[in-house]
């Protein structure tokens, strides 16, 4: 009941998080668990509606949820098995919650190659 618990997906990509889900479903894995949450603080609208301006244009809002999927710590390689045979490759971006302008190398790696 209460087991440990491992990540083996968290990163936003709504489409691969389906198919992990459906795939250990069709399994019949126990003790799946998985869900999406949004990290980013709101930039607050010029009327204090708390409305993220970004969301307004021309494509309408855009999913900047984060989702994750975790399995019991036991189960963990049964669950990559799993995804390998369906084809996903699950992954866990541990930066996930950084900006993209953190996450780039810096420019002094680049040299290095």
């Amino acid at each position: 009941m209460f087991e440990k618990r491992v990540d083996i997906f968290k990163k936003r990509d709504r489409e691969t998080w389906l198919q992990i889900r459906a795939a250990l479903k069709e399994a019949g894995l126990p003790g799946v668990k998985s869900g999406h949450y949004l990290q980013e603080t709101v930039i607050g609208g010029g009327c204090g509606a708390k409305l993220d301006p970004r969301n307004f244009g021309s494509r309408g809002a855009i999913d900047r949820d984060i989702y994750w999927v975790k399995v019991i710590a036991g189960d963990e390689e049964k669950a990559r098995e799993i995804l390998r045979r369906n084809g996903i490759v699950p992954v866990v971006e541990e930066n996930v919650l950084l900006d993209a302008a953190l996450r780039k190398r810096p420019k002094e790696d680049y040299f290095e190659r």
